[in-house]
């Protein structure tokens, strides 16, 4: 049997600018941490020759080009099985739709058991740009690249994207004692909602290829931000990182409808009011997590519980996507 896992992300900048609508033309920038939270792959041979994939469905074929589910039938395309005697199953520490990366975790967890499997060297790199070729090119979703690589790479990590495509992979230089307390004073509370990202992506997307002037500016702002996140987190400015969370949000939902909702303000109003320095909402926007940084958790976390969210307590994860059986 082979298991391998990939972990999911939290954005901390700059997010948005990875979609090729936006890179192409200006450039991208953001800044991700991988999180110990993951989505695990399980791949082992069977008896019969079928293919066997289970998720949130199961699914029993005789052949890659039958599976339903899209990404792992690209997947088996791209890396071919002869007569192949396989069962795929999916597990998620979180689940889908809650603004963590996780398809592009799922992807990337994917690939490598089928590499693994097949006894391919992979690198990093060319396993984070075979998951975007497979949601981007191959099955046309408006997403951007971030997910993909984080989970490949982990780590806190800044991707520069090219208007050719080319991607800039740089770990942040965080000393010891700030990454510390960056990992203590942030926290991550589950907001209830779930959505599908494409559908909230879409709108950025087409604003972008149509070079929307408010949608092209907004994106700008956000990509500043992320350069002046990358040299506060450097610098150590845990404060100064927390207050351009907050800016970030305020550009965040202005940029297309459905980003936020009444309720998911008013959590937001209520942490800033009881702690929170900065904070947002995670992923395409919609539902899914809010993250903040504050210097007084035990308060904030109290509060926010207290008005029924579900705190995820989390490290963030150094190693990337790996296979952890055999």
């Amino acid at each position: 049997m082979i298991i391998t896992r990939s972990p999911l992300r939290i954005s901390l900048g700059g997010g948005g600018t990875d979609l090729p609508s936006y890179y192409r033309e200006h450039g991208g920038f953001l800044i991700a941490g991988a999180i110990d939270k993951y989505v695990y792959i399980t791949l082992h041979e069977t008896f019969v020759p079928q293919i066997i994939v289970r998720y949130s469905k199961m699914e029993t074929v005789s052949s890659a080009g039958e599976i339903q589910h899209p990404i792992v039938r690209e997947a088996l395309k791209l890396i071919p099985i002869e007569d192949p005697h396989l069962e795929l199953a999916s597990m998620s520490d979180i689940p889908a739709g809650t603004g963590l990366g996780s398809s592009g975790s799922f992807t990337t967890a994917l690939l490598r058991a089928l590499h693994a499997y097949c006894r391919n060297h992979v690198s990093q790199r060319e396993l984070a740009e075979q998951a975007c070729h497979i949601e981007i090119d191959l099955l046309g979703e408006p997403i951007g690249k971030q997910d993909q690589y984080i989970a490949a790479y982990g780590g806190i990590t800044a991707f520069t994207f090219r208007p050719d495509g080319q991607v800039d992979v740089e770990p942040l230089r965080i000393p010891p004692a700030t990454l510390h307390r960056l990992e203590d004073g942030l926290v991550l509370f589950f907001t209830g909602y779930t959505r599908n990202a494409s559908e909230i992506l879409k709108d950025q997307d087409v604003r972008s290829k149509q070079k929307d002037r408010e949608m092209t500016e907004n994106l700008h702002f956000v990509k500043r931000l992320g350069y002046e996140s990358k040299a506060a987190l450097e610098a150590g400015d845990l404060r100064g990182f927390a207050e351009l969370m907050h800016g970030h949000w305020e550009r965040k939902r202005a940029r297309t409808t459905g980003m936020s909702n009444r309720q998911i303000d008013d959590y937001y109003e209520l942490a800033r009011a009881n702690g929170a320095i900065g904070g947002k909402l995670i992923g395409a926007g919609g539902g899914g997590f809010l993250l903040f940084y504050t210097e007084d958790k035990a308060r904030l976390s109290a509060v926010l519980a207290g008005a029924g969210l579900r705190e995820v307590r989390f490290r963030f994860d150094f190693a990337g996507n790996r296979v952890m059986q055999p």
